[in-house]
């Protein structure tokens, strides 16, 4: 009797301590599963190297529209280089390393076909925003591009496998408007 009693107790110091070590394995479990869920908070905007990801390739130039300009305003040139007509259907060469090359196709005036400008671009963000810019400075023969300081800076619209849109702000009469340059992927 003596012995079988002290199997029941026995038994039921062992529920017991199941009971508790399953409690302890159950609140274990819970504190990494909620670690899990709170350390793998995703962060749903772009970053800079996201955007440099869709950005660089091979684009060709197809449009430029004009917005929020006011009547009868225009644009003489763009980028300190030739008229808004001559960039149309130029092709956009953006390497992973920051060099690239402008090459323009089209004939007119002030045009020069087949004439290469290199560049030097990268991708920033607007500090204290979620807004990033495409900019570029122009690599003159015999420059150096960390000696070159001038350069243009175009908001980054969108950037995908299909296309590219940079807007570009101007004060145009006192009033903010905007180049939006359409690019189709080659």
């Amino acid at each position: 009797m003596v012995f079988g009693n002290l199997i029941c107790k026995l038994v039921i110091i062992n529920i017991h301590d199941m009971k508790q070590s399953l409690k302890f394995f159950c609140l274990i479990c819970l504190i990494a599963l909620l670690g899990a869920c709170t350390a793998r908070q995703v962060n749903s905007s772009p970053t800079a190297s996201s955007w440099r990801n869709g950005v660089k390739g091979q684009w060709t130039l197809n449009s430029v529209e004009k917005e929020n300009f006011p009547a009868g305003a225009s644009v003489r040139t763009i980028f300190d280089e030739a008229a808004v007509d001559c960039f149309i259907g130029s092709n956009w060469n953006l390497t992973g390393s920051g060099k690239g090359s402008i090459t323009f196709s089209q004939s007119g005036s002030s045009c020069s076909p087949g004439a290469v400008r290199d560049i030097f671009w990268s991708i920033n963000q607007d500090p204290g925003t979620t807004s990033f810019q495409f900019q570029f400075k122009k690599i003159m023969p015999g420059d150096r591009a960390k000696d070159v300081t001038a350069g243009y800076s175009l908001d980054l619209v969108s950037a995908n496998n299909n296309g590219l849109v940079l807007s570009m702000p101007l004060n145009v009469n006192g009033t903010t408007s905007y180049l939006v340059f359409h690019f189709s992927k080659n």
